[in-house]
């Protein structure tokens, strides 16, 4: 265990951490501890003492305890950690962290699922998201499924989505994916491959960082991961939720994901700032930090107006109980209070074991959110079985879009199209929107096509799919 103190520079008048001023010595390399995220565990680290909370999302291809022995890296990680409190970790699939089968990769939610549980464990309310590459998308998601954990986002070289489309020319076409993703595989843990991503490394930099792939994964396992985040990703639409201060750092030259997936997100998320690095290489690295810390660096300690949160991306949950009026005549109203309690117990119950936030209690229902709809899916499964055996059925809707933040309360065109779809909805059947199945894709939930409908005072037709029992 070394002892390491990061570069000295006084605080400026605002306030802003000075870098190194004062601080504690920092121990390198960190405790490496774990905290379980379902049936995984994800391996984290934190150093530092700043007031400013930085979470550092590099993933694919690291290895938290590995990357601390290449000097000039543990050098750069310890000048972040002078001014902030680092949080480093890898996420499921890659490094310390647990695996994840090659032929069923976590749904978008499920990873971005392993930030919030780090950041929960590391005791960090709010903490600035640093992410690169395929990190960056995962890292959009959360900052606009929960905006008030997100204190500020920096995104390098990554991209919304990278697979072209009539209406995103800059993307790669399918051939192209595949012959990329199969030179990968075929060069993975190679000097060689680092040496085409990674400009003006030196050559111990080189040796170093193709052993940090082969700590990371496998040949085949990276390739699986990097065909289904090339094929599958697309975060476009959560873009303009994000409302967080965001930073764009892209090198100009990069081959893998051109500087135009940059120019994109930083046109596409409102108030972005845009840095073009000049070089070639797919990613940051320490042989270019005096081009990106100091932008980071000013970035984070800049003065910035506080978030006021007023839009959130979340899966908005609307059940309501079948004949209820006919229950109420047939039981009397004193028995059917004692049926609601069970029924608002039965709710809460699976509300909490699946993370769902209730919004309120409708008098025959429930109105909920959830960071993710397939999370939100299994919720209203679990709901459905434990009110059946009080003798009430349920009909539920489920839809993904943004809505209003009004105190503890969500209102807006979301809310009022997942209480359409439910009013659909038969006995113990749940609806979704084709939003809520475009973001499942991937999790193993079965839905049922049930056409096209018509969303009483909501324009258009809209797809509606059942949940499979």
């Amino acid at each position: 265990m070394s002892a390491f103190r990061g570069p000295t520079r006084p605080a400026d008048d605002a306030g802003a951490p000075a870098f190194g001023h004062d601080c504690p010595t920092v121990e390198v390399p960190p405790e490496t501890r774990y905290v379980a995220v379902g049936d995984a565990d994800v391996a984290y680290q934190v150093m530092g003492a700043g007031p400013l909370h930085l979470l550092y999302y590099y993933g694919l291809g690291t290895h938290i305890d590995v990357k601390w022995e290449y000097p000039p890296l543990a050098d750069l990680l310890v000048q972040m950690a002078s001014y902030t409190r680092l949080i480093l970790f890898d996420r499921r699939g890659t490094g310390a962290s647990d695996g994840v089968p090659r032929d069923a990769m976590p749904t978008w939610e499920e990873w971005a699922d392993d930030i919030r549980a780090v950041i929960d464990a590391a005791g960090s309310p709010r903490p600035a998201i640093f992410a690169q590459a395929d990190a960056g998308p995962i890292a959009m998601l959360f900052a606009a499924m929960r905006p008030e954990r997100v204190r500020a986002l920096i995104l390098a070289d990554t991209s919304a989505r990278y697979l072209a489309d009539d209406d995103y020319p800059i993307g790669l076409r399918p051939q192209m994916i595949e012959a990329i993703v199969e030179g990968i595989g075929r060069m993975w843990g190679t000097p060689d491959l680092v040496r085409l991503g990674a400009s003006g490394g030196d050559e111990a930099f080189v040796q170093f960082a193709a052993k940090l792939s082969r700590a990371a994964a496998t040949p085949r396992t990276a390739a699986a991961q990097l065909r289904y985040i090339y094929g599958n990703v697309d975060v476009r639409g959560v873009l303009s939720l994000i409302q967080v201060p965001t930073l764009v750092l892209h090198h100009r030259a990069n081959q893998l994901v051109p500087v135009e997936h940059g120019r994109y997100l930083a046109e596409h998320i409102a108030g972005a700032k845009l840095v073009e690095l000049p070089g070639d290489a797919a990613q940051l690295s320490p042989a270019d930090s005096q081009l990106w810390f100091g932008e980071v660096a000013e970035f984070l300690t800049g003065e910035r107006p506080p978030l006021d949160i007023d839009r959130v991306l979340t899966t908005v949950l609307v059940t309501d109980i079948v004949g209820s009026t006919k229950q109420v005549a047939a039981v009397g109203d004193q028995h059917w209070r004692s049926v609601l309690n069970d029924h608002d117990r039965a709710v809460r119950d699976q509300l909490r074991r699946f993370h769902g936030h209730e919004i309120k209690m409708t008098g025959d229902g429930v109105l909920a959110s959830f960071d993710g709809p397939a999370r939100a899916i299994r919720c209203v499964r679990a709901i459905t079985e434990s009110v059946r055996g009080l003798g009430i059925e349920l009909r539920s809707g489920l839809h993904t879009g943004e809505c209003d933040v009004r105190g503890q309360d969500l209102s807006g065109l979301a809310v009022h199209i997942a209480a359409r779809i439910a009013a659909l909805a038969g006995p113990g059947q749940t609806l979704v929107s084709n939003t809520v199945k475009d973001l499942v894709a991937g999790s193993g939930i079965a839905l049922d096509e049930r056409g096209p409908h018509e969303l009483r005072g909501v324009p258009g037709t809209w797809q509606l799919y059942s949940v499979a029992p």
